[in-house]
């Protein structure tokens, strides 16, 4: 685990402690915060998805969902997910959206995510945008071998998303991996924290574990 980080990283702003967790698709990202539930228990910790951020297609034939290009920026609903986050930081729940990946739009449901002492935005692109970055405390970056990416990635899509493979590989060279190079790669300058070897770097997990364990064992909620 390389990188440093500011001593907000280690307290938090007495209220939450927010975790940004970027990376490569298929790098490991729910591996680290699955660690980080392990580490505290899941009532300590809210975990806010990228994914459930996807602009809604609806308003479009599936044709033209289909070559929509879910790797740019362009695709999230920043604004929803940065009201978001600040809701969970000041202690609010929030309805996060139900994203249809067979259909490539919004249903009509919500979740409902209640506000917990350590908050994690995961996803591609949360070092990306830099409001949401302003919000995070620790900013880290899952990285791993691209082949090793594209292998979790294809088994996932197909596993899970109905998605065949052909068109898991047809989307992951036309826009997944240029979309990579172009703006999930060089947001890793942006990262406190940089994990290389994907989510099975058990020395580096365990770091993260520890630094996360400073503050949820100091935690005292904010009086409002």
């Amino acid at each position: 685990m390389t990188g440093s980080s500011s001593p907000t990283a280690e307290t938090g702003d007495g209220r939450r402690l927010v975790i940004g967790v970027a990376g490569g698709t298929g790098s490991g990202k729910s591996t680290v915060a699955e660690r980080v539930i392990e580490k505290v228990g899941h009532d300590q910790v809210s975990v806010i998805a990228l994914d459930s951020y996807y602009l809604d297609q609806a308003h479009l034939d599936l044709a033209a969902r289909t070559a929509v290009n879910y790797d740019h920026p362009e695709a999230f609903d920043w604004e929803l997910l940065r009201i978001h986050v600040q809701a969970l930081i000041d202690g609010s729940a929030v309805d996060v959206p139900v994203y249809d990946f067979s259909t490539f739009t919004r249903t009509a449901h919500v979740e409902t995510l209640l506000p917990a002492p350590i908050v994690v935005v995961e996803g591609i692109l949360v070092l990306w945008d830099a409001g949401l970055r302003a919000l995070m405390n620790l900013k880290v970056f899952v990285d791993a071998d691209p082949d090793v990416r594209f292998i979790r990635r294809l088994t996932r899509d197909v596993a899970e998303r109905g998605r065949t493979t052909e068109s898991v590989i047809n989307q992951y060279l036309e826009t997944v991996r240029p979309a990579h190079l172009n703006f999930v790669e060089p947001s890793k300058r942006y990262a406190d924290v940089i994990i290389p070897h994907g989510g099975k770097n058990e020395p580096a997990l365990q770091m993260l574990a520890a630094r996360v364990d400073v503050f949820s064992s100091a935690w005292v909620p904010a009086a409002d």
